[in-house]
């Protein structure tokens, strides 16, 4: 059984739900966490990328065009 979670609860997100949690494009997304800029943005378990959901917040707040 599978428990579903509210995106503004986890501390980790898919790149599929952050994309549409953060209203950013899923190319553009993963660009933004392969670059130095985004490695601390990013959890790797396995070849899974997670995107850490506060951290990316603060990162979008400062800002100004993406």
């Amino acid at each position: 059984m599978k428990t579903e979670i509210a995106p503004e609860a986890k501390y980790c997100m898919t790149v599929e739900e952050a994309a549409a949690y953060f209203n950013v494009g899923i190319k553009r997304l993963i660009c933004l966490l392969e670059s130095p800029e985004g490695a601390d943005l990013m959890l790797m378990v396995g070849v899974k990328r997670l995107v850490k959901r506060k951290k990316m917040e603060q990162y979008l707040d400062r800002l100004y065009s993406l």
